[in-house]
């Protein structure tokens, strides 16, 4: 192949936007939800208070009700407060198959342990453990900011944000000084950080007196102030602790945004503007949002649960139907895994198979299968799904790309597809490119961003037969 031939098959979706305005506006609203919503309860609860909002209704509360669903009725569902799912429903009945987009909103990240607060030295310091997949050695030395909640006994739940106002302190995780660190650079890079010394540093300033312990007590003593928390209490809470501050966007031309948290957010907020746009489709459409994707989809609110199968379930039986009609329902789905990709990055060229690797600003991605090494973990997209969303996207003249997780020996990923493919339906992997994944910050384009809308919002409305393609 020529050394083009990428560029000339899957061009910049930049040469074929009519109205980049669109685009950067689009971009805007992403930026600002993709800063306050930095972890999977947040992004819960942002976009089932957005989707009441837009008129749709608790399904757990009409089930209770008796109710019943027809075409052009929008419903959500919470789970956990950390996973949410909303419908629209079709004109053909849910025996036909529903359009499904799902994406996990947790991200990787640093979480504080149950019985974090110490003091050594003469400052007051917090023990965490990673979440996901990350480069410890990144997240030292950076403003951090905590989030999350505290559940009290007796259930009081107390949320917690500290870091992100401009009035905040931020947390931070020191990393030794370039004149004493002989010995850190003879080690490994994975080694250089470990994991026991990700220790946040919250304060330095004792009570008076000569109380043991001082500065742990004084800041036991702030939080009691200020949020109600007693040392105990974070036996019963989830502190996240994510980089401080919002999206920036990036470039002398503004035509990236660098963001925490775009693996999984980029994907979200596509889909969920692209649900809250659909007012009566052909089919039943649905995006979900799950959690635990980075460590693997287990729990309650993970895609490797019964959460969708239970929700699918309440949707029949409001019309009509009984487990049987629920079986075929979720056999007869297509459904958008919804996660990202890695992008090509040129500083790195070795890492990545250039025919075979998206580009930052050429459209969603279609990643017909992901894994590691043999396509281990893979759910691998027949080459029918893949023509059924393809024509879809070129119907609706959306610009849009392959792509894989580079080189094949390096390494790999999974996504939340074969956890849906396990019910039969189809199931693709399709979402934004990055640079940086799993980093504190990544790097996305906007044009990426606005054209995975526009191919999710036709993915939802189409009235293309998937039976059609495979004979």
């Amino acid at each position: 192949m020529s050394k083009n031939s990428f560029a000339d098959l899957y061009p910049s979706a930049w040469k074929g936007t009519a109205d980049r305005s669109a685009v950067m506006a689009f971009a805007k609203d992403y930026r600002e939800f993709v800063s306050r919503c930095k972890t999977e309860r947040e992004t819960a609860a942002e976009t089932v208070r957005a989707a009441r909002e837009a008129g749709f209704r608790d399904l757990d509360e009409l089930c209770a009700a008796g109710a019943a669903l027809k075409a052009g009725d929008k419903v959500y569902v919470m789970r956990q407060n950390k996973a949410a799912a909303f419908f629209v429903i079709g004109e053909r009945p849910l025996t036909d198959g529903l359009r499904l987009i799902c994406s996990h909103a947790d991200a990787p990240r640093l979480d504080l342990r149950p019985n974090p607060l110490y003091e050594k030295d003469g400052m007051a310091l917090m023990k965490t453990h990673y979440y996901g997949g990350i480069k410890k050695y990144q997240w030292t030395a950076v403003p951090l900011a905590l989030h999350g909640v505290a559940v009290k006994k007796g259930g009081e739940r107390v949320s917690v944000v500290i870091g992100e106002d401009a009035n905040d302190p931020v947390l931070y995780i020191s990393d030794l000084p370039a004149h004493l660190a002989a010995d850190q650079y003879k080690k490994k890079l994975a080694d250089g950080i470990a994991g026991e010394e990700l220790n946040l540093i919250v304060g330095s300033i004792p009570l008076d007196g000569d109380k043991a312990e001082g500065v742990k007590a004084a800041i036991l003593g702030l939080l009691k102030e200020k949020y109600c928390i007693d040392e105990k209490d974070f036996a019963s809470a989830e502190f996240e602790i994510v980089p401080a501050g919002g999206a920036r966007d990036a470039g002398l031309d503004a035509s990236l945004i660098a963001s925490y948290a775009h693996d999984d957010r980029i994907c979200v907020y596509p889909a969920f503007r692209s649900l809250l746009e659909t007012e009566r489709p052909a089919f039943t459409s649905g995006v979900l949002f799950v959690d635990k994707e980075e460590v693997g989809s287990q729990g309650n609110s993970g895609m490797n649960s019964h959460l969708m199968e239970n929700i699918v379930s309440r949707l029949v039986r409001l019309s009509g139907g009984d487990l049987f009609d629920r079986d075929a329902a979720l056999e007869n789905s297509v459904l958008l895994s919804a996660d990202v990709c890695v992008g090509y990055d040129p500083n790195f060229p070795s890492a990545f198979e250039p025919n075979n690797t998206a580009r930052l600003g050429s459209g969603p991605v279609l990643m017909k299968y992901a894994g590691a090494r043999g396509k281990s973990g893979a759910n691998d997209a027949s080459a029918e799904l893949m023509a059924f969303v393809r024509d879809i996207f070129d119907e609706a003249g959306v610009s849009w790309q392959i792509g894989g997780m580079g080189r094949i020996d390096l390494g790999g990923g999974g996504t939340i597809a074969p956890f849906a493919a396990k019910y039969g339906m189809q199931v693709l992997d399709c979402g934004v490119a990055l640079l940086s994944m799993h980093a504190p910050c990544e790097l996305a384009s906007k044009a990426d961003i606005y054209e995975t809308y526009r191919g999710y919002k036709a993915f939802l409305n189409s009235a293309a037969e998937m039976k059609k393609y495979l004979g």
